[in-house]
């Protein structure tokens, strides 16, 4: 199905439910792993994840088709992980001090986590970077999005972009290598 066919659905009070459950289908897998990357435990991911789908399918009446309908939900998919972290630190519950607050517990004991310990040191590193380093290698790395897609997702230029990415995979090794895994 088409970008244009499924909000067309989603805009026509007769289909909009088939379609929102289209919707959801359609990106449930990519979306939630963009959310849980940035957020990293399952439930917040799954709460995000929901508020991102209804801001999605109350404001699908302002999608401009200017990007792909994937790129927009990816962009509320975000904002709305970003949200949710700010929250969470506000109210005294989260500490953005990463890695230091990622604990090896936090991750190997969600049940949704399959990896092994190189695994868990790669989440860790990438929890360590700064926010546009960490966006731009999640982009890269976790979803191969092109640097010009990047580009327009992020209204940065692809020279940008690839510094970015460059600098946090040296982040990343060095981090890796200074855990003595590999």
């Amino acid at each position: 199905m088409t970008d244009q066919e499924l909000i067309s659905m989603l805009l026509n009070p007769v289909e909009s439910e088939k379609g929102f459950r289209l919707l959801i289908s359609q990106y449930k897998e990519q979306i939630y792993y963009v959310i849980r990357r940035i957020v990293l435990v399952h439930e917040d991911a799954d709460d995000v994840f929901q508020n991102t789908m209804i801001k999605v399918f109350k404001n699908i009446k302002n999608f401009e088709f200017k990007s792909s309908l994937y790129t927009w939900v990816y962009k509320i998919a975000t904002n709305e992980s970003l949200t949710h972290l700010r929250i969470r630190k506000r109210l005294g519950n989260f500490d953005n001090n990463i890695p230091e607050n990622i604990s090896d517990n936090l991750l190997t004991s969600d049940e949704y986590f399959e990896g092994d310990r190189l695994q868990l040191e790669l989440q860790k590193a990438v929890a360590a970077l700064p926010e546009k380093q960490k966006e731009v290698f999640n982009l890269k790395y976790y979803e191969e999005m092109k640097y010009s897609d990047m580009s327009k997702l992020l209204n940065t230029s692809e020279g940008a972009l690839k510094a970015s990415y460059f600098h946090a995979v040296k982040k990343i090794e060095a981090f890796i290598k200074k855990s003595n895994i590999i």
